[in-house]
């Protein structure tokens, strides 16, 4: 039978997203995978992973909030804001004794809330059809245009000083945001640049790092685990799971954007809420 629903991978340090998803089709035996939420190689942590037709959740995930642990170095700005791109400055020892414990935890705390957050220009960000790092790589001169984001809570612990500063970050933050790029204006903030060395993605919407596995032990959750623990749920007769499998509205009302439609063990479609309940995906297989 071919496996279904979603995966959570613990990603490994030096894997990009693809490789984690064409090692998972030859662990599932299925060429049906997909991923949401690309980690860069040097990041560890949650990967989700759609799995068969469980690759049409991964729509319902993809604005999802996140949670990161980081680490920051104060006193090295780089080209790409981590640890893989070339250092473009380095702060003087006499610039890094004038900052104090209090000033770093205090200028990192003026993140938290909306604002506009530049993009690191080593991303996945497309301008004109070409994603950013591309254009980088190329040495091509771009712009980039701020997103708005929501930093919800940002801690840090007790700086490290040593020739430079490290401090450890944990983040919950709003879909879209670059932790790169945390570091990085935190180091313009403290005037004496910065980038992440360290990063690690502990959550992503209702989904913990601590239910994932490696990639060798991957099992997919069950369809209808993956659609409760995304979105409220309607419970459906067999009549009206074949209205909706006709693509039929049901004539039912609901306050929610979008609910799980389920019959008994089986997840029948995704339907969007109103004044009807109207099937947007639905799972005939």
């Amino acid at each position: 039978m071919t496996p279904a629903g979603l995966a959570l991978i613990d990603k490994p340090q030096g894997f990009t997203s693809h490789d984690v998803v064409a090692k998972l089709r030859g662990v599932l035996g299925t060429r049906k995978v997909g991923h949401a939420g690309t980690l860069d190689p040097m990041a560890t942590g949650l990967l989700v992973v759609g799995v068969g037709p469980g690759t049409k959740l991964m729509t319902y995930l993809s604005g999802a909030d996140k949670s990161y642990l980081a680490t920051v170095r104060l006193g090295v700005a780089t080209f790409t804001d981590d640890a893989e791109g070339e250092t473009t400055a380095v702060a003087t020892k006499d610039q890094l004794e004038k900052l104090n414990p209090q000033q770093i935890l205090s200028a990192l705390g003026e993140f938290e809330g909306v604002q506009l957050q530049l993009p690191s220009k080593v991303s996945a960000k497309k301008i004109g059809g070409k994603k950013a790092y591309e254009l980088a790589r190329e040495g091509k001169e771009f712009e980039l245009e701020p997103a708005e984001i929501e930093i919800y809570k940002i801690k840090g612990s007790e700086p490290r000083f040593g020739e430079f500063i490290d401090l450890d970050i944990q983040v919950e933050c709003s879909s879209g945001t670059f932790i790169r790029a945390i570091a990085r204006d935190l180091g313009e903030k403290l005037g004496v640049g910065a980038h992440l060395t360290k990063l690690r993605r502990t959550r992503v919407g209702p989904f913990s790092v601590e239910d994932a596995t490696n990639i060798e032990n991957a099992s997919p959750m069950k369809m209808t685990d993956a659609a409760k623990a995304l979105l409220p749920v309607v419970t459906v007769n067999d009549q009206e799971q074949t209205e909706l499998s006709f693509g039929r509205a049901l004539d039912v009302q609901s306050e929610s954007e979008y609910l799980a439609a389920i019959n008994g063990d089986k997840l029948v479609a995704i339907v969007a809420g109103g004044k009807r309940l109207s099937p947007k995906t639905v799972f005939n297989d």
